[in-house]
């Protein structure tokens, strides 16, 4: 599908594989666009004090109308930009395997009602950190909330 973007005559060619797994897709266009954005941006938009990390929280509240920004006001910004670019580049890795140890050694036998149980066989040792894995997927969240509610200040 061809989609023409604006007076300009810009088109974007969409593949019906992109849309397999969109996501995907974004975050491969995502990726180098907010990395290059951090690398080369002149500005830094307002991000509110309940989105930013305790060591970004300055010693005096900004004043959005009267210009005022506090100490932290640009690092604020590069933060979040930082925290987008590690949400959508997880989606590009295995990220979940680093939470992931030992092998996997399972069988099924016939149980009752015709359904079959899960036998855990002598070698089985795989185990799963999920308190870590939730973490990390609460940091992955994140990001793309950042996103959403920064969307109209990703410009230079």
């Amino acid at each position: 599908m061809k989609a023409y973007l604006g007076k300009n005559k810009q088109y974007v060619k969409i593949d019906e594989h992109d849309t397999w797994s969109a996501d995907i897709t974004l975050a491969h266009i995502v990726v180098p666009l907010l990395g290059q954005l951090r690398a080369t941006t002149h500005g830094s938009p307002l991000v509110a004090y309940e989105d930013r990390p305790d060591h970004l929280i300055g010693t005096a509240l900004p004043d959005p109308s009267s210009g005022d920004v506090d100490e932290f006001h640009h690092e604020a910004w590069y933060w979040a930009l930082d925290e987008m670019i590690f949400a959508f580049s997880s989606k590009l890795e295995d990220w979940e395997d680093q939470f992931m140890s030992g092998r996997s050694d399972i069988g099924w036998e016939p149980a009752e009602n015709d359904c079959y149980k899960v036998v855990y066989g002598p070698k089985h040792t795989f185990k799963i950190d999920w308190e870590s894995r939730s973490i990390y997927q609460e940091r992955i969240s994140n990001g793309f909330r950042l996103f959403g509610k920064y969307y109209e200040n990703l410009w230079d």
